[in-house]
């Protein structure tokens, strides 16, 4: 038992350093927010996106209005690690709000918003960055493929991991805690395996 709990705490200690395997792993153990036997039960659908749950997964491909749609956490978050994955079409207009305060209102200003666009005209804040506060270290595209985000707020300290790379390592303090939502705004966007642990 007790070399047990001195790997838990070990994987733990690895993950807030950055080490992206031993992240995912503890994450993958956590609360699941996401996963084949809950559908949307943990979220509130806003908008006009035409989110559905199949096959272990949430997609959506269209909406009604140009006002988009979102998936809004019933509960509110303030240190966590996140686990996601995620499919989007190469075209597709996506992301992952983090911290807000509002649940009917998301922007980039009252949330922080982990971007999902590989075509985003101004490229500054495309896929694997926190629009207004932090670019992407490293570019990369995420359409086509199953990909995955691992996310840790903690305080100030904001880390996003995509596909095994830390694209964004910043201390911003603007926002403390809220709901996490997850944005439909064109394209194909499909989520699965969704997990959060919180500090």
């Amino acid at each position: 038992m007790k070399r047990v709990l001195a790997k838990a705490k070990a994987l733990a200690a690895a993950c807030l350093l950055g080490m992206v395997g031993a992240c995912a792993h503890v994450d993958r153990g956590s609360g699941a927010l996401i996963d084949g036997a809950n559908g949307m039960d943990n979220w509130t659908p806003l908008g006009s996106a035409n989110w559905r749950a199949q096959d272990d997964v949430i997609e959506a491909d269209g909406m009604s209005s140009n006002a988009g749609g979102y998936l809004v956490s019933k509960g509110n978050y303030g240190d966590f690690r996140l686990h996601v994955e995620f499919w989007v079409g190469p075209d597709a207009k996506s992301g992952i709000f983090l911290r807000c305060a509002d649940p009917q209102a998301f922007t980039s200003k009252n949330c922080y918003e982990v971007q999902i666009y590989d075509q985003r005209p101004e490229p500054r804040y495309r896929t694997g960055a926190i629009v207004n506060v932090a670019d992407a270290s490293t570019p990369m595209l995420a359409g086509g493929r199953w990909n995955t985000y691992d996310i840790i707020a903690r305080g100030s300290h904001l880390k996003v991991i995509l596909n095994g790379v830390r694209t964004v390592d910043v201390e911003d303090g603007k926002l403390a805690d809220g709901r996490i939502v997850l944005q439909y705004r064109g394209g194909v966007v499909r989520f699965r395996s969704v997990r959060i642990a919180p500090f």
